[in-house]
């Protein structure tokens, strides 16, 4: 039986950390620390190891993006925490700061219980996410930056016809258990192919892979929910 995820909340203000611990708590979720600001959360992170860290952005001292820069650099992926970055603040630039910092995560403060305890669990396993209101935003920004897709293009003729159709698919955000049932997969066969994917692309995490995506026009936005093949590149 897998062991429930381990957790270090780190946010300035205790009611939020007392409401987000007994949400936890009532799941089987264990908070193994806490955390006023960035620079306990780093502490904490290297004194407890938790699996996960609730990280919020505006704390003194140390903001949650610096906490998290901290956290992960230099950090082996094997033995990293995720972290998940919550904040009230939906604005762009704390989208981009969070997931250049490394964060497998950005949720509002107004999730459900139920949604919080879900990514908790879900960065846990690999998986990366992001609130649905902010995914379009943060995928048209990224394709109006004039990236090299013309590089990425050509990766993606190392991936098979099957491959190309799970990337597709986690693009329009679909989780692995999602894609084991929209495919008629083992869920482990299907984090094999999302394995195989990054390690092809060179990307770090899920969030980078729909990136890509929407990058090369494997899919676009507000396309059905069905990915194109990719343009030949001269």
């Amino acid at each position: 039986m897998t062991e429930p995820p381990r957790v270090l909340l780190a946010d300035d203000q205790t009611l939020v950390r007392t409401g987000f611990r007994m949400i936890l708590g009532a799941d089987g979720i264990d908070v193994v620390a806490e955390a006023t600001n960035g620079t306990e959360a780093v502490e904490g992170v290297r004194r407890t190891r938790p699996d996960v860290v609730l990280m919020d952005i505006r704390m003194p001292e140390t903001d949650g993006l610096e906490a998290t820069r901290r956290i992960l650099t230099g950090a082996p992926a094997a033995n990293a925490p995720r972290v998940i970055i919550l904040t009230t603040f939906d604005l762009d630039r704390y989208v981009y700061a969070a997931l250049s910092a490394g964060a497998s995560g950005f949720l509002l403060k107004d999730v459900t219980p139920e949604q919080l305890t879900a990514a908790v669990r879900t960065v846990r396993t690999g998986d990366a996410l992001l609130a649905p209101a902010i995914t379009r935003r943060l995928v048209q920004r990224f394709t109006q930056r004039g990236s090299d897709t013309a590089t990425l293009h050509r990766d993606l003729a190392s991936l098979t016809p099957r491959e190309l159709e799970v990337l597709g698919l986690l693009a329009r955000g679909l989780s692995n258990a999602e894609l084991a049932t929209r495919l008629h997969l083992a869920e482990a066969t299907v984090k094999t192919h999302v394995a195989r994917i990054l390690a092809k692309l060179g990307l770090r995490d899920r969030v980078q892979a729909v990136i890509a995506a929407y990058e090369t026009g494997l899919v676009s936005a507000g396309a059905p929910e069905t990915a194109q093949q990719p343009t030949e590149q001269p």
